[in-house]
């Protein structure tokens, strides 16, 4: 008789399968997170992003859900891709309060890494340009070229894994001087300039706060059921 009364009492308790204890309580606090988070938006594209559209050739490609953001233009016969992610915005870096450290709005002072593959048509080969975004400046690392295009453009792991072990091009800044200067001119005229070096950390934030809103829905969510 007390068996029959214990398992009865136990199946009104825990009637859904999978439902915890602490279910309600770790809703409720993503709950009050999301409530956080929506408080402090701005319904509408904000204006920095309004204005790069206007003002600039270059064509975003930002995929829901997906971690990296391309932008996409073409000069003269060139095909321009330039990639960054917004992995590198960490918690501590978003969160800065001391102003003199990092200005938000102006000047992001946290590096940003973007990788700039140039191909042209109807030619063979790609050059690969990873750099550092970091204080309105690209700052780049080497210099990449890779015969066969395909390869050197593109993003699978197969693709990735027949990169390793090729000759990736010196470090940049043990180039002559002169070498430099021109290629940064070159890297400028086709507008890798300062003002995407400004707006990509601007972009990187404004994609990884939508990014986590859409993943506290969806943690949420999933917890509900």
């Amino acid at each position: 008789m007390t068996r029959i009364q214990a398992t009865r009492a136990f199946s009104k308790s825990a009637s859904v399968w999978g439902s915890g204890e602490g279910d309600v309580a770790l809703s409720t606090k993503f709950q009050s997170e999301l409530q956080y988070e929506n408080d402090g938006e701005t319904p509408g594209e904000p204006e920095f992003l309004t204005a790069f559209k206007e003002q600039s050739s270059w064509e975003i490609e930002d995929i829901a859900g997906h971690d990296e953001v391309t932008l996409t233009r073409t000069f003269g016969n060139e095909t321009l891709r330039l990639m960054f992610a917004v992995a590198d915005i960490s918690p501590d870096e978003k969160d800065f309060e001391n102003e003199e450290e990092m200005d938000m709005e102006n000047n992001p002072t946290y590096p940003i890494r973007a990788s700039l593959a140039v191909t042209k048509n109807n030619t063979q080969g790609a050059l690969n340009i990873d750099m550092v975004v970091q204080e309105g400046q690209f700052l780049v690392d080497n210099i990449s070229f890779y015969k066969d295009s395909q390869l050197g453009t593109e993003l699978t792991a197969e693709a990735d894994w027949n990169r390793r072990g090729l000759y990736i091009g010196p470090q940049f800044d043990t180039l002559d001087l002169t070498l430099q200067e021109e290629f940064d001119k070159w890297l400028r005229e086709r507008g890798v300039n300062e003002t995407v070096a400004m707006f990509i950390p601007e972009y990187a934030e404004h994609k990884e706060q939508k990014e986590y809103i859409h993943w506290l829905k969806n943690v949420k969510s999933f917890i509900d059921q």
